[in-house]
């Protein structure tokens, strides 16, 4: 999925990723929607969002959570000065997925199409790192693509390589080992939206 490696990095050209990826993920716009919406509900007063992209879901959420203080990462600074310009508040920081998650404990923990960079026992690693900095009760929120049941319904082109995307239902049995109580929201072929609510 529009994947450009540089070493072990995944690095995006800012000024085209977002018309890329709206031609290259189906309901793109409705997917960060279904994150932003999933997101309503609870006092989010520090968030962290993992994979910040552009800022698209950063807006999003912020703009049903005006009062938070958002906390995000990238691996790319050239993102990261794209996304400063959506939401200039936030706390912009270059690190990856797979590197000590930021300090503190948050309310809420957002991603939308980053996670499924992380091989199985990746995202099982991260689960466990997420669950660790939400405060209890707090909700991670995860929406990206999958391996769906049927095979007809894969329609967002992944490499196999850097793109690495898991059934819905090994996600859900990581996050559960982790700690959580997660529930599929939104569902279209083979992008998804998972609430995972940490125990309050």
């Amino acid at each position: 999925m529009l994947n450009r490696p540089r070493g072990n990095q995944f690095h995006f050209d800012p000024a085209t990723y977002l018309g890329t990826i709206r031609t290259e993920v189906p309901a793109y716009d409705e997917l960060q929607d279904a994150v932003a919406d999933a997101t309503a509900g609870i006092q989010a007063d520090r968030v962290l969002e993992l994979g910040v992209g552009t800022g698209e879901t950063s807006r999003r959420v912020l703009d049903l959570h005006p009062e938070a203080e958002l906390v995000g990462i990238d691996e790319s600074a050239e993102m990261l000065a794209a996304a400063s310009i959506n939401v200039a508040s936030a706390d912009l920081r270059v690190s990856r997925l797979e590197d000590a998650l930021p300090e503190g404990n948050f309310d809420l923990v957002v991603s939308a199409l980053a996670v499924h960079h992380l091989d199985g026992a990746g995202k099982a690693d991260l689960f466990v790192r997420v669950a660790a900095r939400l405060r209890p009760g707090g909700r991670f929120v995860l929406g990206d693509v999958v391996v769906p049941d049927d095979s007809a319904d894969v329609v967002t082109p992944i490499d196999g390589v850097y793109d690495q995307p898991s059934t819905v239902d090994d996600q859900v049995r990581w996050l559960a080992a982790a700690g959580f109580s997660a529930e599929v929201v939104w569902a279209r072929q083979d992008r998804c939206v998972i609430v995972a609510d940490s125990p309050s």
